[in-house]
């Protein structure tokens, strides 16, 4: 369950008073602000809930530009706090509200806004949590639909219990080749334009269409040529529910694909369950790998990452793929410009499986090769950092290997635990990884190199390939965004750290 004003209102812990109509309460909440300012929504991205004790609001405020700009905003309710700078909420606030139609709750003074940050923050994780679950659920009866006899058909049926929504299988001509759910045929007509433009884009792409049947996701088959899945409900399609579409889009192309194309198939579902093992989700992943008759190598693991010119990793690759059974065991997979491995990291015979690794890497020009300190399942993800980062580091230098202990500076990292860092992490990465996702922007990789060149500008502009101006600017928005300073140390060394526990994606 998302968390929503009503079910703060709910927890009688936190003594919430409703000040709003009781309807207005079912509003999901992405976050909590707080602020004193007479207009703070310029830190503000829609959908939080917003706390204030009205220090910013005097007797000459003007309630309804404030609530004005906050609903203009997105903000999902405003909380006021009672018994500090106001013994009530003010008669003019309340009546903003109402009139623009903003939920507002009464905080008495007796609860700290940091509890129900708390509270926000837990519903926010166990919703995250069970989106996961119910992911990994699916994914498991996916892989095992496709093992089945008439896996295709099983595999769509599987999709469309998992989601609720109606499949599509469609050839490369656009024509239904297995239809699940209710009327799924029907809507074939309305999506016979796009269909086509996924059927003749070359690279892997999807659509999503919005009509009078709700939303439809287009997913090409990633062999060109060999069809589309079409998958449509009324109500839209969350992230994990595109990952489960994902998912059967994986298999379906296993399923279909010919002896030629297997390679390509095994790449892909290989990258898959790696990312699932980073992501922590290990056990998942390692229940679909027995299910293929392959195996992940037990914990505690070196996370390697090997970087450098695409033809050197490509060849590394096939020779991993081609190596014989009596070779020692490890997972290699490839994650964008990278290849990614893992490896046992403990005994002699352990040890095998690195050295081994490194020395084929070592035939291959240019290739850098970063090795993580040894992880347990549930921190292959911070390992994965590590290994990018050392990977990284040889290249520059132009050494074969580096291993992320070797690395100067990088002590501190060890001093934290990775759950807590990573939260600590992508909290003050937040604002600027959103604006960058929106805009296009480069407000990360831009205060990455101006950290890297100790505030320089004209070497951290050249590095970046602008004017020095134009990066002034990007810097002038990161301040504006976290409502920071970059003048200070502290917050120069907090986003320093960031972007280490981050691996600056």
């Amino acid at each position: 369950m998302p968390a929503t004003l009503c079910s703060l209102v709910e927890d009688r812990t936190l003594g919430l008073l409703p000040a709003c109509p009781r309807e207005w309460l079912d509003r999901p909440i992405s976050w909590v602000h707080i602020s004193e300012l007479a207009d703070p929504t310029t830190y503000l991205d829609g959908g939080e809930l917003l706390l204030t004790t009205g220090l910013g609001l005097g007797a000459d405020t003007d309630h309804d530009a404030f609530v004005r700009r906050l609903v203009e905003r997105g903000v999902a309710g405003l909380g006021f706090g009672t018994g500090l700078s106001h013994a009530v909420v003010p008669a003019a606030l309340r009546e903003a509200t109402r009139a623009h139609g903003l939920p507002l709750l009464e905080i008495p003074e007796r609860t700290p806004f940091i509890a129900i940050s708390k509270a926000v923050s837990a519903a926010l994780a166990a919703d995250a949590y069970a989106e996961v679950v119910r992911t990994d659920e699916a994914q498991r009866a996916l892989t095992a639909a496709a093992l089945e006899p008439h896996a295709p058909v099983r595999v769509l049926r599987t999709l469309a219990r998992r989601l609720d929504a109606w499949v599509l299988l469609l050839d490369a001509s656009g024509a239904a080749v297995h239809a699940v759910g209710c009327a799924a045929d029907e809507h074939l007509a309305e999506l016979a334009d796009e269909v086509d433009r996924v059927c003749r884009h070359r690279g892997p792409t999807s659509v999503t269409v919005t009509g009078r049947g709700g939303q439809v996701v287009l997913q090409p088959l990633r062999l060109h040529g060999r069809g589309v899945l079409a998958t449509g409900r009324p109500h839209g399609f969350a992230p994990a529910d595109m990952q489960i579409i994902g998912s059967a889009v994986s298999l379906l192309t296993l399923l279909h694909a010919g002896p030629s194309s297997v390679t390509a198939v095994r790449r892909d579902l290989h990258a898959a369950l790696l990312r699932m093992v980073l992501a922590g989700r290990a056990e998942a992943a390692r229940s679909i790998v027995a299910g293929l008759s392959e195996q992940l190598p037990p914990a505690p693991l070196h996370v390697v990452a090997l970087a450098g010119p695409a033809q050197a990793r490509r060849e590394l690759l096939e020779g991993c793929e081609a190596r014989g059974p009596d070779r020692p065991p490890l997972f290699v997979a490839a994650l964008g410009d990278t290849l990614v491995a893992l490896v046992p990291a403990g005994d002699a015979a352990d040890a095998g499986a690195l050295g081994w690794l490194t020395a084929q890497a070592g035939q291959q020009p240019g290739l850098g090769v970063g090795i993580s300190n040894p992880v347990g399942d549930d921190a292959a993800g911070h390992g994965h950092r590590q290994a990018c980062q050392a990977a990284e580091a040889a290249l520059r230098a132009g050494a074969p290997v580096v291993r992320f202990a070797e690395l100067a500076g990088t002590a501190l990292l060890d001093l934290v635990r990775p759950v807590e860092a990573a939260a600590f992490a992508e909290a003050l990465l937040a604002p600027l990884a959103r604006h960058d996702a929106r805009h296009r922007g480069q407000l990360i990789r831009s205060m990455r190199e101006w950290l890297a060149q100790h505030g320089q500008w004209e070497p951290a502009a050249a590095r970046l390939g602008v004017h020095r101006h134009t990066l002034r600017k990007r810097m002038r928005r990161v301040e504006e965004l976290t409502g920071r300073s970059l003048d200070s140390p502290g917050f120069r060394a907090e986003l320093w750290l960031a972007l280490q526990l981050t691996g600056d994606r």
